[in-house]
């Protein structure tokens, strides 16, 4: 047989060869590892640019080597040729720490720095006082008639959140009059502290099936919250900041690791390797300290994370393309998220198969490859010059990425549900279940995960893009944060932008730029990589 030899002949597949086979995959691979060793090329580049290691006193790299690299990687090895299973929780357990800690620096951002924390509970109060009504409708839903539940819940948020000129006042309004406030790190431990409690809560109460310790957890994780604000000045550290990294980034990496220590037998020793990285690296920061060995002189530091934008490279810092990120994703968000699964549930779940909605599907394709400096045109006629809107404010450049990634939403959106098996939708309706119903107790949990996961991936790509933002006239250069949706905004790649461009010198080509890229890329990496978290979790079953 021709499968059987070297090479044959089969008709319809014309010539058969193993060599050509074998030739074909090493040229695949060898495409692949240029790929991948050329982009690593660049980034090592870029990076030692911006961190420059090789500044270390050689003591410094001597005591990291032996404090971290050598314990990590006898644990690391011993635990990849016993118990793989366990070396990736190792892993997912010091990858969650990381990336949660970096995110809980643009938490600290945006709840600090842009909106005051009284600003911020006030309008916690006011969503919650709705959203206690929605839960009591939602109770009592066979007695109300639909119509009536939605009125009443449009009305509350209205009044709650805006009130009545000249007759009710808003909730935040009087909140943010009230006589007597607390101090601002308790309400951040209130508040994020609240919200990591009640994750922390319910995800114990899951597993251990108990809700008892899950309102302990709860209440220690609270209390962990509360306790790090009021320690954390003593260690020079400050209460408001102390209070959003734990609430964000160690209560819940804390309750995931004692989770899967209880839940996860035999897994669990790849706890180690999480406690040989971190304890590695404090042991490390300890000892460098106490010996006077000289770290590297890197250009990203403290100084060029919380600085604005200077004259000289030495002095340029980020501070305020950060904080203009990240009030960009969140616009961007809040529009794309609810329209484009909207647009999304209606076309797979709703719309009739004619020539409108197959018009419709052509369409949104070819919008999902359409460069992103038309969006940018689109946004400058459209929300400029035609609605009157001033340039380069955080709600016109929210607008126009959302219009950017809508339809990359769309799409995900719409193969996240179609990939919900039909046997499910069928046996919903076959217990007499509306299409309404079914959408929403059936299709949407299961697609949920996939939305999400598409949903992440185009705000990564949102959150590099640049034309968009000079087309619509937002600054390349920004010197304070923005504090309302009507304040100019920059972004990061605008900063870096400038950086190369209007400011471009030796200094910034070498020290300011490598160092913009590399936070941005760290920021990408890490937003890439709860999508891909999230969909092999989800994939997987767990």
């Amino acid at each position: 047989m021709a499968t059987d030899t070297d090479s044959g002949y089969i008709d319809g597949f014309g010539q058969v060869s193993r060599t050509t086979g074998t030739i074909f995959r090493y040229l695949l691979l060898a495409a692949t590892m240029f790929g991948i060793v050329t982009l690593a090329v660049l980034l090592v580049y870029v990076a030692n640019d911006a961190i420059r290691p090789l500044t270390a006193d050689l003591g410094w790299h001597l005591t990291f080597f032996l404090t971290l690299v050598v314990p990590t990687a006898v644990v690391g090895g011993y635990l990849a040729r016993r118990n793989v299973p366990a070396l990736k929780l190792g892993g997912m357990v010091v990858g969650m720490l990381a990336v949660s800690l970096l995110f809980s620096g643009g938490v600290a951002i945006v709840f600090v720095d842009i909106i005051p924390p009284l600003t911020g509970l006030s309008y916690v109060v006011g969503l919650l006082v709705p959203a206690a009504l929605v839960v009591v409708l939602t109770k009592y839903e066979q007695q109300i008639p639909f119509t009536l539940r939605v009125a009443a819940t449009g009305a509350a948020f209205v009044l709650s959140l805006v009130g009545i000129p000249g007759y009710f006042h808003s909730i935040p309004e009087i909140v943010r009059q009230l006589p007597v406030v607390p101090a601002d790190w308790m309400i951040l431990t209130l508040v994020l502290g609240g919200v990591a409690a009640v994750v922390v809560g319910q995800y114990v109460a899951r597993i251990r099936e108990d809700t008892t310790a899950g309102l302990a957890a709860g209440a220690s994780a609270l209390l962990l919250t509360g306790l790090a604000a009021v320690v954390g000045p003593a260690l020079g550290v400050d209460a408001n900041a102390a209070a959003v990294v734990t609430s964000v980034a160690f209560v819940p990496t804390v309750a995931y690791a004692g989770g899967a220590a209880v839940t996860r037998e035999r897994e669990r020793i790849g706890l180690l390797l999480a406690a040989v990285v971190i304890g590695g690296s404090l042991v490390g920061a300890a000892a460098v300290d106490a010996l006077g060995f000289a770290g590297p002189q890197s250009w990203v530091d403290w100084q060029f994370l919380t600085s604005a934008h200077s004259g000289s490279a030495e002095n340029a810092g980020l501070y305020p393309a950060i904080g203009g990120s990240i009030l960009l994703m969140a616009t961007v968000a809040a529009l794309s998220f609810p329209l484009g699964v909207g647009a999304a549930v209606y076309l797979e779940e709703y719309a009739p198969d004619n020539a409108f909605t197959r018009f419709i599907d052509v369409n949104i394709s070819n919008l999902a490859g359409v460069p992103s400096v038309v969006y940018g045109l689109l946004g400058l006629g459209v929300f400029v010059t035609y609605l009157g809107q001033p340039t380069g404010t955080v709600i016109i450049g929210g607008a126009t990425l959302a219009l950017l990634i809508l339809p990359i939403v769309i799409i995900s959106s719409r193969e996240a549900i179609r990939s919900v098996p039909s046997d499910m939708r069928q046996a919903s309706y076959g217990m007499g279940a509306t299409r309404w119903q079914t959408v929403k107790n059936v299709v949407l949990p299961e697609a949920f995960p996939g939305i999400l996961t598409g949903t992440i991936l185009a705000l990564g790509r949102a959150i590099g893009e640049t034309a968009p933002l000079i087309m619509i006239g937002a600054p390349n250069v920004l010197f304070t944060l923005p504090t309302e949706l009507t304040s100019k905004v920059s972004a990061m790649p605008l900063q870096v932008y400038a950086w190369s461009s209007l400011f471009a010198s030796e200094d910034f080509y070498t020290k300011a730029v490598p160092a913009g890229v590399v936070v941005l890329l760290a920021v990408l990496l890490a937003m890439n990589s709860i999508a891909i978290v999230l969909r092999n979790k989800f994939e997987s079953g767990n």
